[in-house]
């Protein structure tokens, strides 16, 4: 007699059968899923929040803002989804399609896509 995964009870149906119903099956995946799941969660999280903050200051084109503005807006320098260096040595930081160029004095230079950066 086979018995769910999550609950013990007795399973009916297919052979390869391992759970005895869908919430079973969730909660034996969530269950086994949490610890990674928590990482997951908080980490997107705060790409998220550092997203809308860029969203919200519509750089359609290129727009400046000072380090002071976005951290009181909450922005976090160490969450963002990837890197990009162009052939003159800048380095630009995105949020998925949101990306930022550190400027002198605390200045950035933020964009809405990557077709907005020369990259010459």
């Amino acid at each position: 007699m086979r018995k769910c995964l999550e609950c013990s009870e007795k399973i009916a149906g297919r052979e390869d059968k391992k759970f005895c119903s869908d919430g079973c099956r969730n909660a034996h995946n969530n269950r086994i899923n949490r610890d990674s799941n928590n990482i997951m969660r908080t980490i997107n999280n705060k790409l998220r929040k550092n997203y809308r903050i860029l969203e919200d200051m519509k750089p359609e084109e290129k727009v400046k803002i000072s380090r002071s503005k976005l951290l009181n807006k909450g922005f976090d320098f160490e969450f963002f989804t990837n890197i990009l260096r162009t052939k003159t040595g800048s380095t630009y930081y995105f949020i998925y399609d949101y990306g930022y160029l550190e400027l002198e004095n605390d200045v950035f230079m933020l964009v809405k896509n990557r077709n907005l950066i020369n990259y010459s």
